[in-house]
């Protein structure tokens, strides 16, 4: 299984942030191999709850981001846009500063739907998070 989308690059993968609540969270795209990406997230004031522990909400966010970006890549170019259906995350670790760096892959790449796959760990890398995310591709319009 390889990316459908050409010419993958950082920057390419970096431009889609801008703009987004991923842009807010300061995650940006860190590495890619055939079939997985890698993002990492800062701990910060932006990520934290209030006693100062990274935000589940703001894990769940960068697994959601880090997979649906992976389901469009998945896709043939231009063709489709990818949108989540579900998410369940489970927290394990607490993170109080550094980064956390999230690795996305898919269980399951089809017509109408796609299942992936994201660990989150910290910067020893612990696992903090887990996440299964399902997204639907929808074809544009011609």
């Amino acid at each position: 299984m390889n990316w459908k989308v050409s010419n993958i690059s950082l920057e390419k993968l970096n431009s889609t942030v801008k703009n987004t609540l991923a842009e807010v969270l300061g995650i940006e795209y860190v590495g890619f191999g055939d079939t997985y990406l890698l993002a990492k997230m800062p701990v910060d004031s932006r990520t934290h709850q209030p006693a100062g522990l990274l935000h589940g909400g703001a894990s769940v966010a960068l697994a959601e981001t880090i997979g649906s970006l992976g389901g469009y890549l998945m896709m043939p170019e231009g063709e489709y846009d990818v949108v989540g259906l579900d998410i369940n995350s489970n927290h394990i670790r607490g993170v109080t500063s550094g980064y956390v760096f999230a690795k996305a892959w898919p269980l399951h790449v089809g017509k109408v739907t796609q299942v992936w796959q994201c660990e989150i760990r910290d910067d020893s890398e612990k696992l903090v998070s887990v996440s299964r995310l399902t997204v639907m591709n929808l074809k544009r319009a011609a």
